[in-house]
């Protein structure tokens, strides 16, 4: 007989209380990215449960720390709650009355992605009073060729999708120790973007925060408010900071930077001391080298993860999940590290920077390892690229892609059907009948979670596609792409309003505007414990 294993429920207020009193706290929202950006609690971190085999580790590092599950009463937290004490979380609780429970007893619902980064970058731009420049005046400098600058603050990915004509790619961590290199004419206009507000904003500020002596300011609604003014922008741009920084400009920053950390009271740590606080039970850890990702790869601190300072302000809910839990930056110039835990001891997160650090400590090349409690796939069979191609041939193998919605639309074996595991027992409804299934993802991690699944289900042989599909290309053979069979809703992946370039201008209005009013909610929330110095 299957025992029903009961979990304790916490409330509204018991979760405020946690927040506000600095409580280590995982508030988990386990639905699909899609319903989660439509409303949620301001500290509720996404975990999907069709992943958590994969993510909860590395999110989630300490088996003892205190989550509370929730989703909109599709069922999904109490199967989340069961699957996270079969990884061995210990501690794990209910929210009570889910998501409805929580607007109920009074708390406040945001809207989006990412929301405690955005909700700080606006309270940080109405406190500081962030200076910028409209689309208009930007457009109208650079058409008189004044001496100006344009930096943009996202990910080089994001700048070649769209990017302001003749700006350069210098992601947000970057632009305070590569300014003064830059713009080494303290008279010329520094204007910093991102695509909509806060990377500009707290890009700008960075830049005056630390001292830089240029007149600095953020491009006002970034490239949607450019895009609004009707003004072009430019595609596979490949203008990007790259190379060493003079001496003189890192020394410049470096000092600036660090006086910024001790005004914020970041706190000092040291290598050994953050590695026998990773090692210890009591307290969540998360380490993080902020420099970028192909510096990282070329050398970094044992048992740090990769994390670019401007991404970890811009999604700290993504990679410090735990709420009240001990944050600690490295990097090799003593600016990144500052810059960045400046910002995040302002968002009431209790961060350290490790000092002393020198070239010998930067030792592990390559990408981190998996998660220390990394999850083993069960042991299921599988089948090589080519055995399915021959499969294929005749009827009756239906290929099942559990990959993100996004990278099946781009590319997938011909023939297979979109499903996201959370919605399995829906899209087995629709699917046709089958003699077998062969299930594929990116690679084929996820669908080694999934076939045990689907062999209960449905009572069928089910196989796992080698490698995924990724392998299946590797091997040359053939791909469709499109959404030619969705199985399940595309709930998986929240479209953003700046996504491309043929977003509708209401949708980028709207956006806009609600970021202008998160201020107002922060306020009637209350749980935030944000500073801005």
């Amino acid at each position: 007989m299957n025992v029903v294993k009961e979990f304790r429920t916490r409330s509204f207020q018991d979760v405020s209380h946690a927040l506000l009193d600095r409580e280590e706290i995982a508030l988990v929202d386990v639905r699909e990215e899609d319903p989660h950006a439509r409303s949620h609690p301001l500290f509720a971190a996404n975990l999907p449960l069709s992943r958590l085999e994969l993510d909860a580790p590395l999110r989630l590092p300490r088996p003892a720390v205190p989550i509370v599950v929730f989703d909109a009463g599709e069922g999904l937290a109490r199967r989340a709650a069961e699957r996270f004490a079969e990884l061995g979380y210990t501690n794990v609780a209910l929210l009570e009355g889910g998501l409805q429970g929580w607007r109920e007893a009074g708390g406040e619902l945001f809207k989006d992605v990412n929301v405690p980064s955005k909700a700080f970058g606006e309270l940080v731009e109405s406190v500081r009073h962030t200076p910028s420049l409209s689309a208009q005046q930007v457009q109208a400098l650079l058409d008189r060729e004044a001496d100006v600058v344009v930096l943009d603050a996202r990910r080089f990915d994001e700048f070649q999708i769209m990017n302001i004509p003749g700006s350069i790619s210098v992601p947000g961590a970057e632009l305070v120790l590569r300014a003064r290199q830059l713009a080494p004419n303290p008279a010329t206009r520094i204007i910093v973007n991102c695509a909509g507000r806060t990377r500009s904003i707290i890009g700008a500020q960075s830049l005056i925060n630390a001292g830089v002596p240029n007149p600095v300011a953020a491009l006002r609604n970034g490239t949607m408010g450019w895009t609004l003014a009707g003004q072009p922008l430019a595609h596979g741009s490949a203008r990007r900071v790259e190379g060493a920084v003079d001496d003189a400009s890192r020394l410049a920053a470096a000092d600036g930077a660090r006086a910024l950390a001790d005004r914020a009271r970041v706190r000092r740590t040291s290598r050994d001391e953050a590695r026998r606080w990773a090692d210890e039970a009591m307290r969540t850890v998360y380490r993080f080298d902020v420099r970028n990702p192909e510096e990282y790869e070329a050398g970094h601190v044992p048992g740090f993860r990769s994390a670019p300072g401007g991404q970890l302000v811009q999604e700290t809910d993504l990679f410090v999940t735990v709420r009240g839990a001990r944050v600690i930056l490295a990097d090799s110039d003593g600016v990144r590290a500052n810059m960045t835990a400046s910002w995040l001891a302002q968002m009431n997160v209790e961060v350290y920077v490790v000092d002393g650090l020198t070239a010998a400590d930067f030792a592990e090349k390559g990408m981190a390892p998996l998660a220390r409690n990394a999850v083993t796939p069960p042991d299921v069979d599988d089948i090589a690229p080519a055995e399915l191609a021959a499969l294929l041939q005749s009827t009756g193998t239906v290929v099942l892609d559990f990959t993100s919605s996004t990278h099946y639309l781009r590319r997938h074996i011909p023939g297979a059907w979109f499903v996201i595991r959370s919605q399995l027992a829906d899209a087995l409804r629709t699917l046709p009948d089958a003699k077998r299934y062969v299930l594929t993802c990116g690679s084929d991690v996820l669908a080694r979670f999934v076939a045990p699944e689907l062999a209960a289900a449905t009572g069928r042989p089910v196989q796992v596609l080698r490698g995924g599909t990724i392998a299946w290309i590797d091997a040359g053979l053939p791909v469709e792409s499109g959404g030619t069979r969705m199985a399940s809703p595309r709930i998986d992946r929240y479209q953003r309003p700046y996504e491309g370039t043929e977003n509708a201008r209401e949708a980028m209005s709207a956006y806009l505007e609600w970021e202008h009013g998160l201020v107002a909610q922060l306020a009637r929330d209350g749980t935030h414990g944000f500073r801005v110095i």
